[in-house]
Formats: structure tokens, C-alpha cells, sequence
């Protein structure tokens, strides 16, 4: 296949955009700062074109923002704007579950079952990266077999967008969290009460214990923010 075509176009922005994506929430790029487009060539041997896909993708997740004529920043993070998506998400997630617990089956509860013990297996790892990188897709995977039993696609659409804008706080608080065996402990315990409240089918116990749950990062989020002068 000839190197220039449609397809390889589209392959290459789509690799340009989950690498600056990445670098973007682990704050290799920091909030504000200006993304030279002969950095990111150098950085990811790609050209303009890709690039500029790329960073297009990330400006309507409002992780980059566009300056007139001017290029593009990372966009900036406030100590408002976490407030204000972790109590969207806690609102949306605890609507979310209300509704897998009146509409989901037996295979969801099953599933819900099997990533929570996927979840909570001593995982052997060789660094410590690697264990918040295998940690993080278990507990994101966890929580979207919760939410999965809604029946509601443009709902979940919503709840995936505030995942994305909210990523780059969460992995302030997963390097946190994950990195310490108590921590992790805690987790541990949280989820297994919250699995036995929803396999319970008590729904209002159990969205006010997913909304408690899901604000639980916001003051580790905030004092790691404040250390590293992002407040």
C-alpha cells in the first residue's frame, strides 16, 4: 500500500492524537503551556498535517485550546473547573447506576461480578508506572460494566465526555492513590461495598454511595495541584 492514501493519513492522526493526548494528561506538556508545532514534530517524527488533526480532536475535548492565528496551548486547570467535573460525573454516574439497577440483567450483574475481582487481584508488575497503568484500566473498566446496564447510549456518550475533560485531574489523584498499598486498600473496600449495595438492587443507597465514592479524589487532586503550583 502506498504510503500516502486516506487510510494512512488517518492512522497517522489518530496515533498523533492518543500520544499527545497521553502526554497531555501524565503533564509532560504543562496547562498553559504553548505546543510548538516543531516540538511536536521533532517529538513524534510526524508532519503538520497529523498534528494539526490532532490537536483540532483535543481542542473539542478541551484538553488544548486554539489561539487566533496564534497556535495552540495546553489548555489551563483550576481548582474551579475540578469542582465543577467531578460533581458532573457524580451527578451523571449516580443517574447512570440508578438506571442499570431498575434495567440491567443477570449477565450484567455477572460482569460487574468479574471485573471486580479482576479488579482486586494482586497484580505482578515490574514498575511502578505499569501497575498505574494496569490498576487504572481494571478500575475504569469496573466502573463502565457498572454503568452499562442503563441501556442508554447518548447518556453514556455524555458520561465518556466528561471522562475525557476530566483525565488529566485524575491522574493526579491515581498517582496517589495506586502508588500506596493503604490507599489502595481503601478502594479495595469501597468497591466491595458498593458491588454489594447494587447486586442488593438498593438504588438509592447505592447512588449516594457512587456519588461519595466518586468525589473522594477531589481534596487528594487539590493538595497534589497545590503542590505542583497548577492552583
Amino acid at each position: 500500500m502506498p504510503l500516502d492514501t486516506p487510510a494512512s493519513r488517518e492512522n497517522l492522526g489518530i496515533s498523533a492524537y492518543h500520544r499527545l493526548k497521553k502526554d497531555i494528561i501524565r503533564n509532560v506538556f504543562k496547562p498553559g503551556e504553548k505546543l510548538l508545532m516543531s516540538r511536536l514534530k521533532e517529538r513524534y517524527d510526524l508532519g503538520v498535517g497529523p498534528l494539526r488533526e490532532a490537536l483540532s480532536q483535543l481542542v473539542a475535548e478541551r484538553l488544548v485550546v486554539a489561539i487566533s492565528q496564534r497556535g495552540f496551548r495546553v489548555a489551563p486547570m483550576s481548582l474551579a473547573e475540578l469542582a465543577d467535573l467531578y460533581d458532573a460525573r457524580a451527578h451523571i454516574e449516580g443517574l447512570l447506576l440508578a438506571l442499570a439497577i431498575e434495567r440491567g440483567d443477570d449477565s450484567w450483574e455477572a460482569e460487574i461480578l468479574a471485573r471486580a475481582h479482576t479488579l482486586s487481584k494482586v497484580m505482578e508488575v515490574n514498575t511502578p508506572e505499569e501497575l498505574l497503568e494496569v490498576w487504572d484500566t481494571r478500575h475504569q473498566a469496573f466502573h463502565t460494566a457498572i454503568v452499562s446496564g442503563c441501556g442508554s447510549p447518548h447518556l453514556l456518550q455524555i458520561r465518556q465526555s466528561l471522562f475525557d475533560q476530566v483525565e488529566r485531574y485524575r491522574h493526579l489523584w491515581l498517582r496517589e492513590t495506586v502508588l500506596s498499598e493503604e490507599a489502595l486498600e481503601r478502594k479495595r473496600r469501597e468497591h466491595a461495598a458498593l458491588v454489594e449495595v447494587i447486586l442488593a438492587r438498593d438504588s438509592e443507597r447505592a447512588t449516594a454511595m457512587m456519588r461519595e465514592h466518586l468525589m473522594t479524589p477531589v481534596p487528594i487532586i487539590t493538595e497534589a495541584m497545590r503542590q505542583q503550583g497548577l492552583t
